[in-house]
């Protein structure tokens, strides 16, 4: 099974851990952001793993080969020369992840307790993406309907709303947070042929949602961790995932 793990960011929101080291070797409880992914995904059955570098990538292929790759096979997609985004970064990887299975991806910054297993169930053939989403107070959702479809993206800072489908009203939509881990159909590849070399994956969602199925993911009991701030490393210490 593929995997693509993003650990390409520049990690501002670590500095100045950052200013030395890339974000995925950012140590929690004295095991690196990467590490703690890797072993996750090696554990469910990921067993051909792609990691996006771009920041302080040498660091990161050195971590990798100096763990004798985790014991599966792992490749890098290299953005030395641009940081494209995660829309820009899922196309660039494409080759890497060519074949007709879904994919997983998964932030480095990420850590959670989710059911990799469970989370693959989810997918439904024919879905374009399914992505994990909770209900958490955040600034930024995602919109779906009763059917669990994605249909639009809204900001309560800013009260922006943004849809392909005109007139659409928050207060009828389930509002969710996205967690940065989704499982992605390869027919996203064709779809993605048009747009620029740098992209964010929340704008081709609400672009393509119109027309496929992009399906939420909510699993009970979900803890989930955006490792965000060095003054939070402290507080996950002893966090067990």
């Amino acid at each position: 099974m593929k995997a693509l793990v993003f650990a390409a960011g520049l990690g501002t929101r670590l500095k100045p851990l950052t200013d030395t080291m890339p974000k995925a070797l950012v140590p929690v409880g004295g095991v690196a952001l990467l590490e703690r992914v890797m072993r996750k995904l090696v554990a469910a059955g990921y067993d051909d793993i792609v990691i996006n570098v771009h920041h302080f990538a040498d660091q990161i292929r050195d971590f990798v080969a100096a763990h004798d790759n985790f014991g599966v096979n792992v490749s890098f997609s290299d953005e030395t020369d641009l940081l494209r985004e995660t829309g820009g970064g899922i196309r660039h990887a494409a080759t890497l992840l060519a074949g007709d299975a879904p994919f997983l991806v998964h932030n480095v910054d990420i850590l959670s307790n989710l059911d990799l297993d469970w989370f693959r169930a989810q997918h439904r053939p024919g879905d374009l993406a399914t992505i994990l989403v909770s209900d958490r107070p955040t600034q930024r959702y995602f919109l779906f309907d009763e059917a669990g479809l994605l249909v639009g993206w809204t900001n309560l800072a800013t009260g922006e709303v943004r849809s392909p489908y005109s007139g659409i009203d928050p207060d009828c939509c389930t509002r969710l947070a996205f967690s940065g881990i989704h499982y992605i159909s390869p027919a996203i590849f064709p779809l993605m042929q048009d747009w620029p070399e740098k992209f964010g994956i929340v704008d081709f969602y609400l672009s393509a949602c119109r027309t496929h199925a992009i399906r939420a993911a909510v699993m009970p009991g979900l803890e989930l961790h955006d490792v965000g701030k060095v003054a939070e490393l402290s507080l996950l210490e002893n966090l067990n995932f």
